[in-house]
């Protein structure tokens, strides 16, 4: 009866086990001259860091100020993601945020980029949280995707064109 009961949990316990990653898009647009960045992170994450920073009360889901929640949101990826192109810090502004199933999509918009030769990322979101937190980078320019894997501790890549 042990031996068929550890059978039966071991796979649960695999099956159950969290993982933990975000996804940031960072894609180059011509035609409007700016860059244009969405970060994929899981909702309940995201909150946990948030309440933890800000110490209130906070559901990401059903905000009770939206405004607030935006304002936790832009500061928090404020700190934890930043973009370099060709050698420049662009500055990022925060456009808002949905929820889509557990995700939450954080968009972000800098507005007068020229196409770029290199661009440098530093993205240790939820790093603070998770051990074994994964970022992964997408970085476009006229349709051409390059793709990074950031474990953490390792927080920056450098994307060349």
């Amino acid at each position: 009866m042990g031996l068929i009961l550890y059978k039966w949990l071991l796979p649960a316990f695999f099956a159950f086990h969290p993982f933990y990653v975000s996804v940031t898009e960072i894609e180059h647009v011509k035609a409007k001259n700016e860059v244009q960045v969405s970060c994929r992170i899981f909702a309940d994450d995201l909150e946990n860091v948030l309440k933890k920073e800000s110490k209130l009360p906070l559901d990401i889901i059903h905000p009770a100020n939206k405004a607030q929640m935006d304002s936790l949101i832009a500061g928090y990826i404020s700190k934890h993601l930043v973009v370099n192109v060709d050698g420049k810090v662009v500055k990022l502004s925060y456009l808002g945020y949905k929820i889509e199933e557990e995700a939450a999509w954080c968009f972000l918009v800098a507005q007068n980029v020229t196409p770029f030769k290199q661009v440098k990322v530093k993205d240790d979101i939820l790093y603070s949280e998770h051990p074994n937190q994964i970022n992964m980078i997408h970085v476009i320019r006229d349709g051409v995707r390059k793709s990074n894997k950031l474990d953490n501790p390792k927080a920056a890549v450098s994307v060349s064109f």
